[in-house]
Parts: structure tokens; sequence; C-alpha cells
């Protein structure tokens, strides 16, 4: 077997990519997609309200935020297959528990669980490889390929899985009992399960170990922590991703201000978010090829740009006959840009030089501040919209979403100022 992904060529290359791909999406499916593309059926079966299931959620982000630091150390010592293989086996076995239907309780340990699960072993091992994968000159197309085919795979799954809601519950949904409904998201959830578990096989078998810019000895990880932990540009990224990421977070929502504002039912808003997804691969991909032409720094500040302006309209538009298009078309926009954002930000760790043999060091402290989202994004979300039900708490939600995007363009604009200081 080949022993460096960086060697890889033709079909072995182009398999080890897909692997990354739909790996890199599978780990996230049982923490995040039942909540994103099923959250009005998750609240009634659960009996939750948006901010309980906000707080279980943060428990993963807090955890996940314990865990980044020290994965990205332990990507730097060792084998990407080997990390990723044993972190979707684990997260698997959570989703059989899911499946019961636990109390509140239950979900505050089980998303604190995932959030060891899916970050600890995986996540920093993942951007390195895909990095390596890139090489120097097609950075923006490895993370817009990895990006944009997890949002294939995320929509793939998403379109079986409401395929398979829509098939047991009754025509009529406004009917269906509790039950029905239970028995419904169950067999989401074993989906997500069985997906999970694949990704792991194809982990283990096609994804091979690499010997390939790994640190030597302790000595030389802490010097390189402490080199990571003094360059302001990994500093002003994580800003950066903390703002993209919080955009991410936002989508969650799509479903339900498709249901309390937009007037669909959970099928039909289901159906309305899951198809948007599709949109990622070709927003991801698009991206990461423009970046590889320009630079990422211009990508992110003019996607950022237009949040801005979209969040803003959403933010004061009302769902008038006038201007139901409008509202879809400034929602599949957000779509468009925060798939963008995903698939590019992490291209930055090559334009501003960060060595590749602290990659995972480097993607731990970003990661460590810049998914901090997951720890409080859903908590302040489920607070805002319960506090004001209906259209007023959605319009203060895209406020909140508006303010991220500009905390983001001045972050960016920071980057390259930082970048054109140290280059002269």
């Amino acid at each position: 077997m080949n022993q460096r992904i960086g060697k890889d060529t033709g079909k072995s290359r182009w398999l080890t990519i897909f692997c990354l791909v739909f790996a890199g999406e599978m780990i996230f499916s049982l923490p995040f997609h039942v909540a994103r593309f099923f959250r009005p059926t998750l609240l009634e079966v659960f009996h939750l309200t948006n901010t309980e299931l906000g707080d279980s959620i943060a428990v993963y982000g807090i955890m996940a935020m314990l865990a980044y630091f020290p994965g990205g150390a332990l990507a730097d010592r060792f084998s990407p297959r080997k990390l990723m293989t044993f972190s979707l086996l684990a997260t698997a076995l959570g989703g059989f528990y899911f499946a019961m239907i636990p109390g509140q309780t239950g979900l505050f340990f089980l998303f604190g669980y995932w959030g060891i699960t899916t970050i600890f072993l995986f996540w920093a091992a993942m951007i390195k490889a895909t990095r390596e994968w890139g090489g120097h000159l097609s950075q923006g197309k490895a993370f817009g390929i990895l990006d944009g085919g997890r949002g294939l795979v995320a929509a793939g799954a998403a379109t079986l899985a409401v395929f398979i809601l829509s098939t047991i519950m009754p025509e009529n949904v406004v009917n269906t009992t509790v039950a029905e409904r239970q028995k419904a998201l169950q067999a989401v959830i074993y989906l997500y399960t069985f997906l999970t578990l694949v990704a792991a096989a194809l982990t283990w078998f096609f994804i091979t170990d690499t010997e390939k810019e790994t640190v030597r000895n302790r000595h030389e990880l802490m010097k390189g922590i402490k080199d990571v932990l003094v360059n302001k540009a990994v500093w002003l990224q994580a800003v950066i991703v903390i703002c993209a990421y919080s955009a991410y977070k936002a989508l969650d929502y799509y479903s339900l201000y498709a249901v309390d504002v937009l007037g669909m039912n959970e099928v039909d808003s289901a159906w309305f978010v899951s198809n948007a997804s599709y949109i990622r691969a070709v927003s991801a991909v698009g991206a990461g090829l423009i970046v590889d032409r320009l630079s990422a720094s211009r990508v992110i500040a003019f996607l950022f740009g237009i949040l801005v302006i979209s969040y803003g309209l959403l933010s004061m538009l009302k769902p008038a006959d006038n201007m139901i298009t409008v509202i879809i078309s400034n929602i599949i926009i957000t779509f468009i840009a925060v798939y963008a954002l995903r698939g590019v930000y992490f291209a930055l760790l090559e334009e501003t030089k960060v060595s590749g043999v602290l990659t995972g060091t480097a993607v731990g402290l970003i990661s460590v501040i810049g998914y901090t989202p997951d720890a409080f994004f859903n908590s302040l979300a489920g607070r805002i919209l319960d506090a004001s039900p209906g259209l007023k708490g959605h319009q203060h939600f895209y406020m909140v979403l508006a303010a991220f995007s500009v905390a983001g363009l001045l972050a960016t604009a920071g980057l390259v100022f930082t970048e054109r200081k140290r280059i002269k």
C-alpha cells in the first residue's frame, strides 16, 4: 500500500479526496444534520424548546473547544487514517443512543460525547490531509473540493433522509401523531448512523498512512506550538472563522424560518433546506478555483460584504406577497456566500505561509477559537427566537448575523494589513 498521501496519483489520488469528503461530512451528520434539516420534528419528538436544544448543542461546543488544540498537536504526530477511523466509529455508537430518544440530561451527555469524538482525533487530521493533497499551488481547489464535496454528500444524505421521513409520516402532516413522528425521526437517525459506519470503513481501507511533514519529538512539537501562538495571522484567521462559522450555524434555523415566517409545513421546509444544500458543492468549489487565481483574503472579504447586505435586508423584510421572492432570493444568496466561505477560509494557511509541519497545531488554535459558536451560538439563537416568537424574533436573529459579518470583514482587512506589513 502506498505510504504517502502526497504521492498518490490518478485514481488513488481522487479516491483519497473522495474518502476525505465523505468522512468529513458524515462525522458531523448525527450531531448536526438531524437538527439542521429536521428541527421542527426534532423539537416535537424530544419535547424541546429552541433554547433547550440550543443548550444541549452548546455542551458539544464546550467539549469541542477543549478537544481542538490537543487534537491539532496530535495530528502533527500521527496518521490521519487511524485517527479518523476511530473517531467515526465512536461517533456512530452515539447514534444508537440518540435513536432511543433520551431526555434533556441524556442529550447533554450525548452532545458532550460527540464534541470529543468528532473533534479530538478527526478535525485537524482531516484538514492536514487535505492541505497535503492540495500541495502549494492548489489550496483553494483542495479545500473547495473538500467543503463542496461535503455539501454534496450532506445534501444527498438529507434528500434520502427526507424521503424516508415523508414515507413513514402520513400524507396529511398536520394530523401526524407523536408516535408516527418518533418512528420517522428514529429511521432518519439510524440512516445517519449507518452512513457514519460506512465512512469509517472507507477511511480505513482507502486513505493511506502518511509520514509527510510530521514533528519528530516533544521538543520540536513544543517549539511549533510556541511559533503558532505568537503568529498574529493565525489569530486573525481564528476571528474570520468565528464569523463565517456563525453564519454557517445560522443555516440550522432556516427550516424553522420557513415554517414560522414563510408558512411552509415541516416536510416542505425540510425539502427546501435540503435542496438548497446542493448549492454548497458549486459555491465551495467555485470559490476555491477563484482563490487559486486571486487570493483567499480577497474572496473572503467580498463574501462577507455580500452577507452584510443580505442579512441586513432579511432583518427588515416582511413576508408580504410582493416580498416573498425577494426574501427567498436573499436566503439563497446567503446559502451561496456562507458555503463559499466555508470552502476557502482554511486556504488562508497557505497564503499566510503557515509551515506545513505545523498545520495541525495551527488548525487546532484557529479551531478552538473559530468554532466557539458551537458553544454559544445555538443558545444565543434559541433565546433570541424564543424571546420574540415569529417574524420579529427572526429579524432580530438576522441583525445579529449582519453584525458578525461586519466583524468578519474587518478581521479580513486586518489580516491583509498584517501580511503586507510582514512582507515589507
